[in-house]
């Protein structure tokens, strides 16, 4: 379980970017966050596990307190916080493989990565992962030849090497065509569903939270303004988020594309059950 208690963070200019946040999540809920430009999203993910330093509160991942960790204590607690970046954050010069591999980085130190010295069931492992992201054929190729959803493929499958307990993502869709964006937010449900694996997805597309978050929790101004299903996000709700808009018609097409691929999506989840 992650909890996040009284969290703030005020930068030198005196800025607010979070401002007394209070958030729980229990083991394997996927929970979206949302929001203007601005809102404190990014930050929130990072002061969880300390790319940025929160300026007040506290993070607890499990029994551990995140906010007290001194930096060794810390870069071993990061391991079990699988992050995946908006920009894929990958080495282009490297291999599919290599990089995924990187997300043992934290197991092995710098050296042994260096050197291509993991053990046999890390790599067996990697293989595996690939295979499950559906990049198995493109183990060999460099990543700077890779399109963006291929891109993203190896960022999840590299944070599911670390074997985490937690998925912190930041704009996993931001670059993508919104087929692919379906299919990345699709598979980040999955994995987690199969893993028991909690998420915080921070995302721009309010519809593709509401299909595949479980819960939703909207941030205005570093402040927690909504939190709820992602059926109770109306236009009431929106506006409080965002501000004055005409929501209908986002609304009406959000229900017509719910509509569209509500058969598909429980024809799989049907056949999923099936073979359990």
């Amino acid at each position: 379980m992650l909890t996040i208690q009284s969290l703030s963070k005020r930068y030198n200019t005196g800025d607010k970017a979070l401002t007394q946040v209070n958030i729980q999540i229990p083991k394997g809920q996927v929970v979206a966050l949302i929001g203007p430009s601005g809102a404190g999203k990014s930050t929130l993910i990072r002061c969880v596990n300390r790319l940025v330093e929160p300026t007040e509160g506290q993070v607890f991942l499990g029994d551990t307190q995140i906010t007290k960790l001194n930096t060794r204590q810390l870069r071993s607690a990061r391991r079990r916080m699988g992050m995946i970046f908006q920009d894929y954050a990958l080495i282009d010069r490297l291999s599919v493989m290599e990089n995924v591999l990187s997300g043992y980085l934290g197991y092995t130190g710098f050296w042994r990565s260096f050197l291509r010295r993991y053990p046999q069931d890390v790599i067996v492992e990697a293989f595996r992962l690939l295979e499950r992201v559906g990049l198995e054929s493109f183990i060999d190729k460099r990543a700077d030849e890779l399109s963006g959803g291929q891109r993203q493929r190896v960022g999840i499958a590299r944070a599911l090497l670390q074997n985490p307990q937690i998925l912190l993502v930041d704009e996993p869709t931001a670059s993508l065509d919104p087929k692919t964006s379906r299919q990345i937010m699709r598979l980040i449900r999955e994995l987690c569903a199969e893993r028991q694996l909690s998420a915080i997805i921070n995302i721009h597309d309010v519809h593709l939270a509401q299909q595949f978050a479980d819960r939703i929790i909207g941030l205005r101004a570093g402040e927690v303004v909504f939190d709820g299903q992602p059926d109770a996000l109306d236009t009431e709700m929106l506006t409080l988020i965002y501000g004055e808009e005409d929501w209908n018609p986002q609304i009406d097409a959000d229900e017509e594309e719910n509509a569209k691929h509500k058969a598909p999506d429980q024809m799989y989840m049907d056949s999923k059950a099936a073979l359990v």
